[in-house]
């Protein structure tokens, strides 16, 4: 790496064991894409969570050349996140897979899909929402982005296919544009892909 980690600490008491894991897990990136420059860590426990406890949340930032690839969300299952072994080991695992699937592009091994790029909506609030997409990246959507004023009909789980605007915003990735579709064509897109 070019920069040193950083790992900051959010509403939550730094811990050497936690730090030594979150340690070994980055030095392990480099296994699936070797010329990363930077890594940005962030773990925090928000103030309230819907779950009656204090879950933890698992923020990786990795910079490759052109690219920042970000895990912004705890994936696996939300129970498992009151365990920040548990957060540390599904977090990880998912920017694993997305350094190995960047890896494969460098390289030209992977087919690049034709038309927008799809996803599912996994949180919905008043006046914004969030996409993840197949790669595990969440695309932060506002009211005005979806088509038709079509935000009140969408739900979580609702399938969507997405712009993503150039940079990013205050939310990360943010749509510029977001489309309900059915889950029937979405099914039938992701069989044609294999």
């Amino acid at each position: 790496m070019d920069s040193p980690l950083e790992i900051v600490w959010h509403n939550v008491e730094k811990s050497e064991r936690l730090e030594t894991r979150i340690r070994e897990r980055v030095d392990k990136l480099h296994r699936y894409f070797d010329r990363i420059n930077s890594c940005h860590i962030a773990v925090e426990r928000p103030h309230r969570s819907q779950y009656h406890g204090y879950e933890f949340h698992l923020r990786i930032e990795v910079r490759v050349p052109g690219r920042e690839i970000v895990i912004s969300d705890d994936p696996g299952n939300r129970r498992d996140h009151f365990d920040a072994d548990l957060t540390i080991r599904d977090a990880f695992d998912a920017m694993e897979r997305r350094l190995e699937a960047h890896s494969q592009k460098v390289r030209g091994e992977v087919k690049t899909l034709s038309g927008p790029p799809h996803g599912t909506v996994v949180r919905k609030f008043d006046d914004y929402g969030f996409v993840r997409m197949s790669d595990g990246q969440e695309i932060y959507f506002s009211t005005n982005a979806v088509l038709n004023e079509g935000f009140d009909a969408l739900e979580v789980g609702s399938a969507v296919e997405l712009t993503v605007a150039e940079g990013e915003g205050a939310m990360g990735p943010q749509a510029s544009m977001v489309r309900p579709i059915s889950d029937i064509s979405l099914e039938s897109e992701r069989r044609e892909e294999i």
